[in-house]
């Protein structure tokens, strides 16, 4: 039997929310009809998408490389839709967008697309800056919306925010290292490797407090903005990475394996979303991109 868009849906809220009793309460379903949807899923695509464990749910390699062509599906189910809806009736105008750097190539790449493709005749305009710099242009009306991390949102009482994606901190390792076959693995564990810190956002601060705080001092070898130069020194076995699963990939610009484990404990998560300025009243160009966004983010289950 061919799997469902509903067991698509519910697959990618397990695989977000880590547990099938979250990913539940979420689509106010029971978990017996979310684990029964997996188990049909997993039936029939022949692998295992979760690795089942006394603490939850992990998602397998296999359920990775799925996860990707799921949230495709629905999000081209979602953009199919949009294609008779009024943002096709848009005739022009402008778009002035802010993005953070984590954000750009991981979220606002995708949804940019979409937006085009519904509104072609809007003139988009986008600067990519650091938080507290948007919020600055957003409050003073040089940006009409913002796609950004707003876990540290600033300025809370002139700026609505809008949550798009939340994203775990995960593990990231070379291939054959100790901790890649570890049962669990803690945040002690963690601080006795070299650390390759990216910089961009909150995510080094974010770091930083999660080890100092259970008085682990992180032996940082290598601080980088980019990225690819994380999964780079991870991939050759220059250090390991904490970061959040919405920029995990599992190859190297070089074609090295890296390899992504849960950690015990309370982690922090990176939310991503949609930022604009409270009581403003919004072109018509932002609502439509705002309520394509909100569509997109409806197709991935949330």
């Amino acid at each position: 039997m061919a799997f469902t868009l509903r067991q698509l849906q519910y697959f990618i809220a397990v695989a977000e929310q880590g547990s099938v009793t979250r990913a539940a309460q979420n689509l106010s379903i029971s978990q017996s009809s979310v684990t029964e949807a997996i188990k049909e899923l997993e039936g029939d695509l022949g692998v295992e998408l979760f690795e089942r464990h006394p603490r939850g749910l992990s998602i397998t390699h296999n359920g990775h490389q799925f996860l990707r062509h799921a949230t495709k599906i629905l999000a081209t189910v979602s953009d199919a839709r949009n294609a008779f809806s009024e943002t096709q009736e848009n005739t022009g105008g402008t778009l002035n967008i802010g993005v953070t750097s984590l954000v750009a190539g991981y979220v606002l790449s995708d949804l940019l697309a979409r937006y085009r493709r519904a509104c072609p005749g809007v003139e988009v305009s986008a600067i990519e800056d650091n938080g507290s710099y948007l919020e600055h242009l957003l409050i003073g009306g040089e940006l009409d919306v913002a796609v950004m991390v707003i876990s540290n949102l600033r300025d809370r009482m002139a700026l609505q925010a809008e949550i798009l994606e939340t994203s775990p901190y995960r593990l990231w390792l070379p291939m054959g290292h100790p901790l890649v076959s570890a049962d669990i693995i803690s945040i002690a564990d963690i601080a006795r490797e070299p650390l390759i810190m990216l910089t961009v956002d909150e995510i080094e601060e974010n770091t930083g407090k999660l080890l100092s705080a259970l008085g682990a001092r992180p032996h940082v070898a290598f601080r980088t903005r980019s990225v690819e130069a994380v999964r780079s020194l991870v991939a050759t076995g220059a250090g390991v990475a904490l970061l959040p699963d919405l920029v995990y990939r599992p190859w190297s610009l070089e074609g090295d394996r890296i390899e992504s484990r849960d950690v015990s404990g309370a982690l922090p998560v990176v939310q991503v979303g949609m930022v604009w300025r409270k009581g403003s009243s919004l072109p018509q160009s932002a609502r439509d991109f705002v309520g394509i966004a909100e569509a997109l983010r409806s197709g991935r289950g949330r």
